[in-house]
């Protein structure tokens, strides 16, 4: 097995909870780099006669067209189809049709057959196993099957993959076209995330060649709705397991403050590093957890209905720009969403409250909080200017609460319930008044995980300190598996 280190093994290089897989953007850089390499992997001798199956809107179909005489181009899509004609407009060789590969009988005599990112969404092996035999029928003898598929979890929970609901992935599609007689694994190309290979229908009396492996990194870069679905190094649990399987009393909600390499000393506690934080999500990840908001907590409280799966709400007060600069690219990557507490005095200024020990870090400006609440991050209150609520009038406090609701709902348009206090304060009025401006939940500082017996206006939070290391933060959360 090749397992080449690609410079997208670290998610701090690069919403929904359970997701089935399939929606390329076929024209992206990651989905080019893969066509390339099925491009280099069809056979030296010229092709008379292709069959692309799946061919979806035509991007790779272009690109086959000139290396074959004649190319039958299908997919079950019409359309698709109609966009394929469109895309490959000019290409007299090419020859579309509507084919169901599950049922549809397969065109004969062929000397290619291509088939990418397709034979997972057959129905399970048996189905597999029937339908390679019958590409293998297909193939005249000598004649060449060029198969792309991605490594998913459900295959293998020791290696990346992807974590996808299809019933199979690579490493499976792989075995079952191996198992096929007559049909021998000439070459592939392997990479963290696919492989790549060429059969070929051997002649009568023929054996089999050695396989030639080439191990291949990916250099080109991976977008986000292809990277939250990638877990890499491979999992301890994945979502849909434990949501099928465990139910409980209790959610971590995590806090947290900036995600930045450097800041003031004294501040260390509030600061993680982005590498740091890549390894704590990419925990959460492997583990099997999805990010729920705190609306959600408040639904399962107040409903007292048992959390479903691994959840976990991740939260950050203040409202950095490095929360943009560095933890959403992270969050995104490893497919969790985020809540977000604002002083909204102070959106697109400095954290005056750090000055006594050192320069003030930038605030999220409202265009970028409007443009991150578009993307799927959450915002809740911090209160308007950063007060101690215990120091305040009751007025005045009454005033922070519904100005800083305020503001946020003008700037996102959607209702603000949210509110966590600003240095963790336990004054007593807090509650009381948030409730009576209109907020459903009130976070605190009480280091343990929520549970549906709490209070929604006087809720935990656990804080991640910035020297916490990898094995204190799991230990923080396997308490509460």
């Amino acid at each position: 097995m090749c397992r080449k280190a690609s410079r997208h093994r670290t998610p701090a290089i690069l919403g929904g909870f359970l997701r089935a897989g399939g929606s390329w953007n076929y024209g992206s850089p990651y989905e080019q780099e893969k066509y390339t390499r099925q491009l280099e992997l069809l056979p030296d001798q010229p092709v008379d006669h292709a069959l692309e199956l799946a061919c979806a809107e035509g991007h790779f179909t272009r690109q086959l067209a000139p290396r074959v005489k004649r190319l039958r181009a299908a997919d079950i899509s019409t359309k698709a189809l109609d966009r394929a004609r469109v895309r490959c407009n000019g290409h007299q060789n090419i020859e579309f049709s509507q084919l169901d590969l599950s049922a549809d009988p397969l065109p004969q005599d062929i000397d290619l057959i291509v088939c990418s990112e397709v034979l997972y969404y057959l129905n399970n092996e048996a189905e597999l196993e029937s339908v390679a035999k019958r590409l293998v029928q297909a193939l005249r003898p000598g004649g060449h099957l060029v198969a792309a598929h991605a490594f998913v979890l459900k295959d293998n929970m020791s290696r990346t993959g992807l974590d996808w609901e299809s019933p199979y992935g690579a490493e499976t599609i792989t075995r079952i076209l191996q198992g096929v007689p007559g049909l021998a694994l000439e070459t592939s190309i392997e990479t963290e995330l696919y492989r790549i290979d060429r059969f070929r229908r051997l002649l009568p009396g023929e054996a089999a060649p050695d396989t030639q492996v080439t191990c291949a990194a990916i250099d080109a870069p991976i977008e986000v709705e292809v990277a939250r679905s990638i877990v890499w190094g491979g999992a301890a649990a994945r979502r849909f397991d434990v949501a099928q399987s465990e139910r409980r009393t209790h959610v971590p909600v995590l806090m947290y403050h900036r995600i930045a390499a450097e800041g003031p000393g004294e501040l260390a506690r509030y600061r993680l590093s982005p590498d740091a934080f890549g390894q704590q999500m990419l925990w959460l990840r492997r583990n099997g957890y999805h990010a729920i908001n705190s609306d959600q907590l408040a639904w399962f409280v107040a409903s007292n209905h048992p959390f479903v799966g691994r959840p976990v709400l991740i939260t950050f007060d203040d409202g950095y720009e490095d929360f943009a600069e560095h933890a959403w690219p992270i969050l995104q990557a490893n497919d969790f969403s985020a809540e977000v507490f604002v002083a909204t005095d102070f959106a697109g200024k400095r954290a005056e409250w750090d000055a006594p020990f050192g320069e003030p870090a930038p605030l999220l400006d409202a265009v970028r909080i409007a443009g991150l609440a578009a993307e799927g991050v959450s915002f809740g209150s911090h209160l308007a200017s950063h007060p101690r609520s215990e120091e305040l009038a009751t007025w005045n406090l009454a005033e922070e609460l519904t100005r800083s609701r305020a503001q946020l709902e003008r700037w996102l348009g959607r209702p603000i319930t949210s509110l966590a206090a600003p240095f963790g304060s336990t004054d007593q009025r807090l509650g009381i008044l948030a409730a009576e401006c209109g907020y459903k939940t009130l976070f605190k500082t009480v280091s343990r995980a929520a549970t549906l017996r709490d209070n929604l206006l006087d809720l935990p939070r656990i804080e991640v300190r910035g020297d916490f290391t990898l094995d204190t933060f799991a230990r923080c959360l396997e308490q509460y598996q």
